[in-house]
């Protein structure tokens, strides 16, 4: 489906790339249904797209994503919101789709990534941030849980200590001091951040990238696996990525002394 400049979300495919853009800058690029919907559609088709080998994702304007449009929130007197269906509807899907999808995913994260918008940032495989980003859990300011993975995410990344006081104070952590903690890959100058993000995916495009599937699927499972089950596990995930076409071009390349050209197969 062809994009224009007011859908929610634009996409654009050059050299194995699909880059999503989130597309509502007046609201800091914040969720509702129809960018909700616009994004699962983007990055189940680019998983479904054999030229499509690597994702990234970005923000217009001045924020990646400030989370829900709480516009949307409509209090009924009396009625208590169930926002459990809306985790269930809209948010889990995002996280779980870019979590197993089985290309490498980027954020490219520029300005403000709060509440939802940081955790869905943080669900990627490699994040990269200008250095004026920000990410903050900024849940506890109206009341709420940090959801889109971020209670599991934030504590493998950066330690429970840290997840928790960032969960309960809300305060926003900058880029370098993310790098820093190992929140994130790394934070680059704002004036280069998409140049360095779209080198980048172009490269994770060019590389093996089922095996980048097969690693996505092993760490995912790390994280519920006894040691000897992630050993089994790894030798199953090695059996298969013996079998590609990558690793055939890979050894014969280093035999060769070759830079290898590999075809994601």
């Amino acid at each position: 489906m062809a994009t224009t400049e007011r859908d929610p979300i634009l996409v654009e495919q050059d050299a194995g790339v699909v880059v999503i853009t989130l597309n509502r800058p007046d609201k800091l690029n914040s969720f509702n249904g129809e960018m909700h919907r616009r994004l699962l559609a983007a990055l189940t088709k680019a998983g479904e797209d054999p030229e499509c080998r690597a994702v990234m994702l970005t923000g217009a304007g001045r924020a990646f994503s400030a989370g829900q449009d709480l516009s949307e929130r409509v209090f009924e007197e009396g009625v208590a919101p169930d926002l459990s269906e809306s985790l269930k509807k809209n948010y889990n899907p995002l996280v779980r789709i870019i979590r197993e999808l089985e290309k490498p995913v980027l954020a490219a994260v520029n300005g403000v990534a709060a509440g939802a918008g940081a955790n869905i940032a943080l669900a990627c495989d490699i994040v990269i941030a200008a250095r004026s980003a920000r990410f903050i859990q900024s849940f506890s300011k109206i009341g709420l849980v940090p959801d889109s993975g971020g209670t599991w995410t934030l504590p493998r990344l950066i330690g429970d200590a840290r997840a928790r006081a960032l969960a309960f104070l809300a305060e926003p952590i900058y880029a370098e001091l993310a790098a820093e903690w190992g929140m994130i890959w790394k934070a680059v100058d704002d004036d280069l951040l998409h140049v360095e993000a779209r080198k980048l995916s172009a490269h994770l495009a060019s590389q093996p990238t089922r095996s980048f599937a097969l690693m996505k699927k092993a760490f995912l499972q790390s994280a519920v696996q006894t040691f000897d089950q992630q050993l089994d596990l790894e030798a199953q995930l090695q059996g298969e990525a013996g079998q590609t076409e990558d690793y055939r071009t890979g050894v014969s390349s280093f035999r060769a002394k070759q830079s290898p050209v590999f075809k994601g197969r």
